[in-house]
């Protein structure tokens, strides 16, 4: 596999938003962040329905939620620290509640976020948004992986938080992939044991994979794109297969991933999970690829955890 191609997930997200922006029914709003969401690619082909609301977080998710009431198809973008944490009252009570078709779109989410630092490296909004009745949440590992799942939720009718990316990741899939809505990708049948990462940390966990192999521990790697609904079945066939489940995530431990992956093992298939991610601390200014590091979630830091 090679992956040293490398593409912003947010730039898939902008490109695709503009390939389906025939489609008057979709209506896009931005919180003054356009160019970093890169939802200006659809701003320039279609300027009467995109809106800069302004610095204005929790005025974008009520406007997305009047626009919805009246049929049209929003995409709500702005960073996750804005998305998630500034307007979760609007997201709520405006959009979860009533059911809206809304699909909020928060990039720059996790520590490779990198110099921007804690108040701007989003580590909770998995937690925040999984626990929202009516709420699908999905994390997108690369370019191809987006792309669809951009073209997904757009045929999705009610809310939807897409958790993108600002660093640059490799592309892991080539354009016949098939994906599926809320079932995870399972590559490999390595039995010796399953790590479950979601967003940027697949890569690592790809080439921690090509790594063991030359030193003969075979592992599977599941890509947990959609973490609500997440996918119970491939979770209790890893844990039946292989016993031994490592998690890992750009987010913090709690809520996440992890946790989601620990609540469907501990009523369906008791087994020991070890949770890679942020423990329970805020972020730091650093380059991204120094902070994945720094927090533990390279690729040798799951064959270190394999190994163990």
């Amino acid at each position: 596999m090679d992956l040293s191609k490398k593409i912003a997930t947010r730039v898939g997200y902008g490109e695709t938003l503009a390939e389906l922006g025939e489609d008057k029914k979709i209506v896009v709003l931005d919180a003054d962040l356009s160019e970093a969401t890169k939802t200006n690619i659809f701003a320039k082909k279609y300027p009467d329905r995109f809106f800069d609301m302004g610095i204005s977080e929790q005025d974008m998710m009520s406007t997305a939620a009047g626009l919805a009431s009246s049929g049209q198809l929003v995409f709500a973008s702005t960073f996750a620290m804005f998305a998630a944490g500034r307007a979760y009252d609007q997201i709520r009570n405006s959009i979860c509640y009533p059911r809206l078709n809304v699909k909020i779109c928060a990039t720059h989410a996790g520590v490779t976020v990198g110099e921007d630092g804690a108040t701007h490296q989003m580590l909770e909004d998995i937690s925040l948004m999984r626990t929202l009745p009516n709420m699908v949440v999905m994390c997108t590992s690369d370019d191809t992986e987006t792309r669809w799942a951009v073209r997904e939720i757009a045929k999705y009718d009610g809310p939807v938080y897409l958790r993108l990316c600002r660093l640059a990741t490799p592309v892991i899939y080539g354009e016949a992939q098939e994906f599926r809505f809320g079932k995870g990708v399972q590559i490999g049948e390595g039995t010796d044991a399953t790590v479950i990462a979601t967003g940027v940390t697949v890569s690592e966990a790809l080439k921690a994979k090509e790594e063991l192999e030359k030193e003969g521990i075979n592992i599977r790697v599941v890509d947990m794109h959609t973490i609500k609904p997440i996918d119970k079945e491939l979770i209790i066939k890893c844990a039946k297969e292989t016993k031994k489940i490592i998690t890992i995530e750009d987010h913090s431990i709690i809520g996440g991933l992890g946790s989601a992956v620990c609540e469907v093992l501990s009523t369906e298939y008791p087994a020991k999970v070890i949770r890679m991610g942020v423990r329970d601390t805020f972020g730091r200014s650093g380059k991204a690829e120094e902070l994945l590091a720094y927090f533990g979630l390279t690729a040798r830091n799951i064959i270190e955890k394999v190994k163990e």
